[in-house]
C-alpha cells in the first residue's frame, strides 16, 4: 500500500529522519509514538506530500487514495457548515448541473453528436453515485462529532478553531479514502464525540497511521506501533502494551550488551595506559587506541522516570474542600447550566466532564475565581489553599524569565535544590533550567507551569487541560506526580487514559446540574451505559409460555469491543479471500504434480481453512450484536 524507502531528513543540522525504510499495509491500524521532536508529524507530512524528504522515495499503491488531517487547517468558506462538508461531492455537484444544461440543449436544434455522447457519459457516471445515500452519511458523520441540527446552516466563518477541525475531519471521513494519515485527531473532541469517533474507527475497514498522546486510542484503536527514535523507524506487531512489553526485552538485552562492551572498553583502556608507560610498547598503545576509537558504542535508551517527590507541606484542609449551590451560568442571554450542586471532600481526585459547548469550562473558571458568580453560591471549605493551572500558559509565564527564575518567582521560599529536583523530574536537566521561556515548546512551557502549581503550599489543585501539547513520557511523568500527591485535585481533561488513572471521582455536566459518581472514568462509562440500556430498553413481551421475549442488551463498551472484533476479522476475511485468489491464479502457470504446485495446493487447504475459521468467527460476532 505505502512504501517507504530509505528516507533521510534533517533540520538545522539535525537529523530527524536517518535513512528509514517501512512498508504499511492497507489494512493495517498503526499508532505512531515518540519523544516530541522525533518527526511524527513530519513523517505524515512526507507520507501525504506536504514536505519534501532530503532523500528517499515514497511510493503509493497505484489508485490508492490517502486522506491526510494535519493538526490544525486554515478552514475559510462563506458555506454553511452541512454545504461545506458536502463540497466532498462537489464533482458529482458539478456533473449533475451539466446534465441538466445538457437536457435542455438535447430539445434544440443545438444539439449535436457530441452533445449526445457528452449526456450519456453523465448520466453513466450520475448513476454510480447515489446522492440521497451521501446526505445521510453527512448528516451522520457530522452529528456524530457534535454538530446538532441548528449548527448545520451555520456559517463556517463563526465556526471556533475546534469547531473547524471537526467539519474538516467530517470531510476527510466522507472521502472513503483507502487510508488515512491522522495527526492528533481528538485533540478538538470532547470525552463524548471521542467515543463515538473511536467506535467509527473500530466498524471501519480503512487502514491508518494515527499519532496521539492519548494511550487509550492507541491500547485499543492500533494492532501495531510505529515507534519513531533517534532517526530511525520500528514497527512492532501488537498494540501499545504489547510495544512496551517488547521495549522492555529489547532493553533488557540492549544493557547486558553495553554492560558487556563497557568492561571489555575498560580492560582496553586499562591496558592502553600500561603500554603507554612503556617506551617499547608505546606505538601498540597508540594503535589500540585508535581501534577503540572506532567501536561502535551501544546506546542505552533513558528509563521512564520512576519519580518520587516531596511536595511542600502545605495545612491540612477541611473535610469539606469545595461546596457549590444551585450555580447558574449564562453568556449573551444564553443559558450554559443552572442548578449546580456539589460537594468536593479532602483527598477527591475529581474529573469535571461534558460535551464542548455545555459550559464545562466556563464553570472551571467561575469556580478558579476568574468569572464572576452571577448566581448561586461557591464556598471552599477551611484552610482550602487552591493553586490553579491554566489552559493557555503564554497568558501566566513571563517570556524574558529563564525556567529557573519563572518558578523561583512564583515559589520565594522553596529551596535551590527543591526546585532543581522538580524541574529535574519534570525532564528539565543541567542547563535546561537557564533557557528562556519564549523559546520553549507548548509541552514544555506545560511542564514549566505545572512545576510552579506543585510547588506552591497548595492543597488543592484546580487544572485546566494539564496534558495538553505534552507527549506520552511527559505524561507520565505528570501523572505520577499527581497520583501521589495527597491534596484534592479538580481537573478539566479530554484525554480518556489520563483521566481513567487519576481520577477517583466522574463530576458530569448537563445543562439541568451535575452528576455525581465515585469510580473511575471507565466505571462511569460502563454504569451510564447499563443506565442507558435499562432505560432504552422496551417492555418485555410474554410469549404463549408465559416467559419473556426480551434479548439480552450490550452495553456501549461491550458493543465497540465486538464491532472493533468483527472489523478486524472482516479485514481478515478480505485478506484470505484475496490470498485464495492470487493462488488459483498461480494454478495456471504451475504444471500438475509438480513441487510447486503440491506447494500452492498445500498452502491453498491452509488459507481456505483459515477462511472457514474465520467466517464461523463471524457468524458468531454478528450474532452477539443481533445483525
Amino acid at each position: 500500500m505505502i512504501q517507504l524507502r530509505a528516507i533521510s531528513l534533517s533540520f538545522n543540522a539535525q537529523t530527524i529522519f536517518d535513512s528509514i525504510s517501512c512498508y504499511f499495509k492497507s489494512d493495517q491500524r498503526i499508532g505512531v509514538v515518540g519523544r516530541n521532536g522525533t518527526g511524527k508529524s513530519t513523517l505524515l507530512k512526507i507520507i501525504a506530500g506536504q514536505l519534501k524528504a532530503d532523500s528517499g522515495q515514497v511510493s503509493i499503491e497505484k489508485y490508492s487514495k490517502i486522506a491526510y488531517m494535519p493538526q490544525e487547517v486554515v478552514l475559510t468558506s462563506d458555506k454553511s457548515v452541512y454545504d461545506e462538508a458536502f463540497t466532498v461531492f462537489e464533482e458529482f455537484n458539478a456533473l449533475e448541473k451539466e446534465r441538466i444544461e445538457l437536457e435542455v440543449i438535447l430539445a434544440t436544434p443545438e444539439c449535436t453528436e457530441h452533445t449526445v455522447e457528452r449526456y450519456a457519459l453523465l448520466q453513466e457516471k450520475l448513476l454510480l453515485f447515489d446522492k440521497q445515500a451521501a446526505e445521510k452519511k453527512t448528516e451522520q458523520l457530522l452529528t456524530g462529532l457534535g454538530f446538532s441540527r441548528a449548527m448545520f446552516e451555520q456559517p463556517v466563518q463563526h465556526l471556533s478553531v475546534g469547531w473547524k477541525m471537526r467539519l474538516v475531519l467530517a470531510q476527510l471521513l466522507l472521502q472513503e479514502a483507502d487510508f488515512y494519515l491522522f495527526d492528533e485527531p481528538t485533540n478538538h473532541l470532547d470525552l463524548v464525540t471521542q467515543q463515538w469517533f473511536f467506535e467509527f474507527l473500530a466498524q471501519s475497514r480503512f487502514g491508518f497511521l494515527l499519532v496521539s498522546h492519548d494511550r487509550y486510542y492507541l491500547e485499543e484503536a492500533c494492532d501495531n506501533i510505529l515507534e519513531l527514535e533517534r532517526g530511525n523507524a520500528n514497527l512492532f506487531n501488537g498494540n501499545f502494551s504489547y510495544y512496551l512489553n517488547q521495549k522492555e526485552q529489547q532493553r533488557a538485552v540492549t544493557q547486558s550488551a553495553y554492560e558487556r562492551q563497557q568492561k571489555e572498553i575498560t580492560r582496553k583502556q586499562e591496558t592502553i595506559e600500561r603500554f603507554r608507560a612503556s617506551a617499547t610498547k608505546a606505538k601498540m598503545a597508540q594503535s589500540m587506541m585508535k581501534q577503540l576509537d572506532k567501536v561502535e558504542r551501544i546506546e542505552i535508551e533513558p528509563l521512564m522516570p520512576t519519580i518520587r517527590l516531596s511536595f511542600p507541606q502545605a495545612d491540612r484542609s477541611g473535610a469539606m474542600v469545595l461546596t457549590l449551590k444551585e450555580v447558574k451560568h449564562s453568556f449573551d442571554e444564553k443559558l450554559l447550566f443552572e442548578r449546580v450542586t456539589a460537594n468536593i471532600q479532602r483527598g477527591e481526585k475529581v474529573a469535571l466532564i461534558a460535551p464542548n459547548g455545555t459550559g464545562k469550562t466556563t464553570l472551571f473558571n467561575v469556580i478558579a475565581g476568574k468569572y464572576g458568580l452571577q448566581q448561586g453560591n461557591i464556598s471552599f471549605g477551611t484552610n482550602v489553599q487552591h493553586a490553579i493551572f491554566e489552559q493557555d500558559q503564554l497568558q501566566v509565564l513571563k517570556p524574558n524569565n529563564t525556567i529557573y527564575q519563572e518558578v523561583l518567582d512564583a515559589c520565594p521560599l522553596v529551596t535551590e535544590a527543591a526546585i532543581r529536583t522538580f524541574l529535574g523530574s519534570f525532564l528539565f536537566s543541567g542547563d535546561d533550567i537557564y533557557k528562556k521561556i519564549k523559546v520553549l515548546s507548548g509541552g514544555e512551557r506545560n511542564r514549566v507551569a505545572m512545576v510552579k502549581v506543585l510547588l506552591q503550599k497548595a492543597n488543592f489543585l484546580l487544572l485546566d487541560e494539564p496534558t495538553n501539547h505534552l507527549d506520552l513520557y511527559a505524561k507520565e511523568v505528570l501523572l505520577q506526580a499527581l497520583q501521589q500527591y495527597n491534596g484534592t485535585i479538580l481537573l478539566v481533561s479530554h484525554d480518556h487514559d489520563f483521566i481513567n488513572k487519576l481520577a477517583t471521582h466522574i463530576l458530569e455536566l448537563t445543562p439541568t446540574g451535575l452528576h455525581s459518581y465515585a469510580g473511575t472514568y471507565d466505571e462511569y462509562r460502563e454504569r451510564a451505559a447499563q443506565q442507558s440500556s435499562e432505560k432504552d430498553q422496551p417492555t418485555n413481551e410474554l410469549t404463549s409460555n408465559g416467559k419473556s421475549s426480551s434479548k439480552p442488551t450490550i452495553g456501549i463498551t461491550g458493543e465497540a469491543h465486538l464491532r472493533k472484533e468483527l472489523s478486524i476479522v472482516e479485514r481478515k476475511i478480505a485478506q484470505f479471500e484475496k490470498e485464495s485468489m492470487k493462488i488459483n491464479e498461480l494454478f495456471c502457470e504451475y504444471e500438475y504434480g509438480t513441487p510447486d504446485y503440491n506447494k500452492a495446493v498445500t498452502k491453498l487447504e491452509a488459507v481456505q481453512q483459515s477462511l472457514k475459521e474465520s467466517m464461523v468467527q463471524w457468524e458468531q460476532i454478528t450474532k452477539q450484536l443481533g445483525n
